[in-house]
């Protein structure tokens, strides 16, 4: 079966995709909740309002991809293509997903949910985490440089077991940083 390649369209909520390549291409409150974008490739697009938690990214690519205010929910983005992956979330329930060893470096969450979602051994590199939920996000030998958490809240990061050189931190986080030594730290 040939794939098919579709170029500046705009997808709305009844529409349906066929496996192929994406390019410049709109997604608005699209529900894909458990679908499976395996192989599908997707190339400056746009994905706003949509659903697609639960959905299979086997050897999916994301190149230069926003989402604003989705729902993506237990997502496996260490399953897509490596090759130019390149995405940023603005808005969106980011919970219980998986970037493990992702090299996603500089990538953007803003005002994102990303409660225990797992970074082990990720290269977010000058990343910016800006007003993000990071409650019991896992930071495993992830590379960290240079990321600002200073907006975000609720992360606790080890900083042995990361490396976080020239990463901004606020005062309201030091607490999450030193949560292993079991310190009492008043405000």
């Amino acid at each position: 079966m040939q794939e098919i390649y579709i170029q500046d369209k705009t997808f709305d909520k009844s529409s349906l995709l066929a496996k192929g390549e994406y390019e410049n291409c709109i997604f608005n409150a699209v529900d894909l909740a458990g679908s499976d974008l395996s192989d599908f490739t997707f190339i400056d697009c746009t994905f706003s309002n949509c659903n697609l938690s639960l959905a299979k990214l086997n050897r999916t690519v994301f190149r230069d991809v926003p989402f604003n205010n989705c729902k993506m929910l237990g997502l496996r983005f260490d399953l897509c293509a490596e090759f130019g992956l390149s995405f940023s979330f603005d808005g969106c329930q980011l919970d219980h997903s998986s970037f493990y060893k992702t090299k996603i470096k500089k990538i953007v969450f803003r005002n994102s949910q990303l409660k225990e979602t797992d970074f082990t051994e990720s290269d977010v590199t000058g990343a910016v985490f800006d007003n993000c939920d990071l409650m019991h996000a896992v930071f495993d030998h992830t590379t960290l440089e240079k990321a600002d958490f200073r907006t975000s809240y609720n992360y606790s990061i080890d900083l042995d077991m990361n490396r976080i050189r020239k990463a901004k931190f606020s005062i309201s986080g030091i607490p999450g940083l030193l949560e292993k030594y079991d310190i009492d730290i008043e405000k």
